[in-house]
């Protein structure tokens, strides 16, 4: 089906099939987090309060490092907010989506978006051509929010009993997810050049500097070098415009024009 053509119950439906692998991949890094929580002294209720009131992922492993690492609140809260800044870009490109939504509603909305929901939330609203609140929640908080939060306390409660995810290959399952997610949404060459500079800015910048960088960068100038980029309908226009205008039918140009010696006086 064309984008802006599925029936609503349909895209719902794809959207709970696309949330598997990803609710899967979120247990088993919850796990590893309750589990990295519960090592660096955070009780049961710390570890899971974080992971139900601040619900940040990556961020939630940086600032249980940085707490080992005996950093202060300030330190942690603006290394980690800065880490999260990649947001304002979901919320942005949302934005068009959920004007009609009362604010109240948008800051919950807003709390469980993370990059999975996004995907999935974008996606699910490009198919139907429109914004559609209970299809978010759904995969805002099937997908992610409650796998996360349950693998969260099983971790710090249960603790070293548990294997470590990455045996059993979960570690992959989030990437590829996510790789499938975003390969959908792919329409034109503009998503594609947008897609492949942002990868390279930011494993570039993530090599060369810091991971929280490369991932603002390539989320930035990724997307700025796809709306420079001509979408593929101006090329033509703008070739066609360009190219001579066809000549006119010679049979046309071989018609005899009207006598101009008619209406002259002798």
């Amino acid at each position: 089906m064309a984008a802006g053509t599925w029936d609503v119950q349909t895209s719902r439906r794809r959207l709970l099939k696309d949330s598997v692998g990803i609710m899967v991949s979120a247990g088993g890094f919850g796990l590893v987090y309750g589990l990295s929580a519960r090592a660096a002294g955070f009780s049961p209720i710390e570890a899971g309060a974080m992971s139900l009131f601040v619900f940040a992922g990556a961020s939630q492993f940086v600032a249980v490092g940085y707490v080992l690492g005996g950093f202060s609140w300030i330190a942690v809260l603006v290394l980690t907010a800065f880490l999260n800044a990649r947001h304002f870009l979901y919320g942005a490109a949302l934005a068009p989506y959920l004007a009609d939504v009362p604010r109240r509603q948008k800051v919950f909305m807003a709390h469980v978006l993370t990059d999975e929901a996004f995907a999935l939330a974008i996606a699910h609203f490009r198919r139907i051509g429109r914004s559609d609140v209970r299809g978010y929640w759904i995969g805002a908080i099937v997908s992610t929010f409650i796998p996360w939060n349950i693998a969260t306390w099983v971790g710090v409660t249960v603790g070293g009993s548990i294997p470590d995810p990455a045996r059993f290959g979960l570690d992959v399952i989030f990437p590829a997810a996510m790789a499938g997610l975003a390969v959908g949404l792919i329409a034109g060459r503009r998503e594609l050049v947008a897609a492949i500079a942002g990868a390279v800015i930011g494993v570039a910048v993530a090599l060369a500097w810091d991971p929280a960088a490369g991932i603002i960068a390539g989320g930035v100038l990724g997307p700025l070098l796809g709306m420079v980029t001509p979408a593929k309908e101006a090329s033509a226009a703008a070739k066609a415009a360009s190219s001579p205008a066809p000549e006119g039918d010679a049979s046309a140009a071989l018609e005899p024009g009207p006598d101009p010696a008619v209406g002259i006086p002798s």
